[in-house]
């Protein structure tokens, strides 16, 4: 009776040192890696939700949760008077009032033109950027908004960008992804239609 209990301790044993064997190499999957998983599938999802919030305010010449500024309307003071002076001020007509990205809140850029908003950019959050700007791929555009209006490249001396735009009512939303991979999303843009 004593050798076949043995046998069975030497047995479990043999067994337990196999499983975390297996562990320690990979083999069997790890609690770590069943939450990595997870982590990636809300990423994922709040990467979505990120991207259909900018659907329907664009309608409006606006983006999700930025105060109401609309293209065309709202005024370079209204703007100061709601959000304060950019950290960034424009150098010249053509440049953009820069607004930082920090802890939590996206950053963003404005021009103006007559003292109106002409351009808004979204630059996202800089931490978890994964659930933000960058988990959105043309991939996922195309899948969930269709087939974009207009797909170009945008050369600069030797960065490359792609540039995707969905036409919303009288305005776009420009997707400015860095590189031709259709992954890593730089910014959001919205302007005025031009695409006839």
């Amino acid at each position: 009776m004593k050798f076949y209990k043995s046998m069975k301790n030497i047995a479990v044993a043999s067994v337990l040192a196999g499983t975390l064997a297996l562990s320690a190499t990979g083999a069997v999957p790890s609690h770590a890696a069943a939450a990595q998983s997870t982590a990636a599938v809300d990423d994922h999802a709040k990467a979505y939700e990120t991207l259909m919030s900018f659907y329907k305010p664009a309608l409006s010449g606006q983006f999700p949760n930025f105060h109401g500024f609309t293209i065309g309307s709202t005024t370079h003071q209204s703007v100061i008077k709601a959000i304060g002076e950019a950290e960034s001020p424009a150098k010249d007509s053509d440049d953009f009032d820069v607004y930082h990205a920090e802890m939590g809140h996206p950053g963003y850029a404005i021009s103006y033109k007559l003292g109106k908003i002409r351009e808004m950019r979204y630059f996202g959050t800089n931490v978890e950027r994964q659930t933000n700007l960058g988990g959105i791929s043309v991939k996922m555009l195309v899948q969930h908004w269709g087939t974009p209006n207009e797909s170009v490249l945008i050369k600069s001396g030797k960065t490359v960008q792609k540039k995707i735009t969905y036409v919303r009512g009288k305005y776009q939303l420009e997707f400015i992804f860095d590189g031709t991979s259709g992954t890593g999303l730089n910014h959001i843009n919205l302007v005025n239609k031009t695409i006839k």
